[in-house]
């Protein structure tokens, strides 16, 4: 453990990397930065909160359940249960530095070990997939002023679904946050039927005061509604924010695979002062 006498000495490799890119300026952007030793979650907070993107991943060594690094992630509101693009951008670094690895193994707080590959185009999470159940949102419904939706459903993780007719519905909802913020810690994501794309989606997340950009998570809960309904374990993903990304997920059994392309857009120190 890094003593707190010792955070001033800190010099810690940096790099902000795009995840799940569909072209320049795309994707959504994390922190990824490498320490010798995990210092206290106060300081890790704080330099997430320094740093003020979506998410930043921290990775330290590991030698345990068959991983080679440890991997937490922060927002500036504090730790982040399960983090799909930190977790991708963290897997490019990584394998950027070693062009000779084709995978790296993540053992994480709250999701297991994560895995990330090398693919055709881009690269490979594996994460776990969460199954939501069919539930009323009458409330979620409303504040999002979609109008009739084709199914609502729920995960006791925090985050509702609400499946509309189409890309033009989902493009068209603009939500109430202050009505949202009511229904508490959650992630809204609303999708449909894609025109370029299988399906798309948008991620509506209140407590973060917005819309985010590309969501790994989200996608690991859609996954099972679309593969069922689409009658194939794969399918293309467009995230339609003003950032936008794009993905290919695969069920498969209990996990979900999710590939995506990555761009390093910085790279640096960060320095504890």
């Amino acid at each position: 453990m890094v003593r707190q006498a010792d955070l001033a000495a800190l010099d810690l490799p940096f790099a902000r990397v795009d995840a799940f890119v569909d072209g320049p300026f795309s994707g959504n952007p994390a922190a990824v930065l490498r320490l010798d030793a995990w210092p206290d979650d106060a300081t890790l907070l704080a330099i997430a909160t320094q740093i003020g993107l979506p998410a930043t991943a921290f990775v330290t060594p590991a030698a345990k359940d068959g991983a080679e690094l440890d991997l937490r992630w922060f927002s500036g509101r504090g730790e982040i249960a399960l983090c799909g693009h930190a977790t991708l951008a963290s897997g490019h670094v990584m394998l950027d530095a070693e062009p000779a690895r084709n995978r790296v193994r993540f053992a994480t707080r709250r999701a297991g070990v994560l895995a990330v590959e090398r693919a055709e185009h881009g690269y490979r999470l594996d994460v776990p997939a969460l199954v939501p159940v069919s539930r009323p949102l009458p409330a979620i419904v409303a504040a999002l002023g979609a109008g009739a939706p084709v199914a609502t459903l729920w995960h006791d993780r925090g985050y509702a679904v609400v499946v509309l007719p189409d890309e033009a519905a989902v493009a068209a909802v603009q939500p109430d946050f202050a009505a949202l913020t009511k229904a508490g810690n959650i992630s809204v994501i609303v999708t449909a039927p894609g025109r370029d794309t299988d399906i798309v989606s948008r991620v509506f997340v209140p407590e973060h005061g917005g819309e985010d950009a590309v969501t790994g998570s989200a996608h690991a809960v859609i996954a099972t509604y679309w593969t069922h309904r689409l009658g194939s374990p794969a399918f293309t993903a467009r995230q339609a924010s003003p950032r936008g990304g794009r993905l290919h997920c695969r069920l498969d059994g209990e996990r979900v695979e999710l590939t995506g392309s990555c761009v390093t857009v910085m790279e640096g120190h960060f320095h504890l002062s």
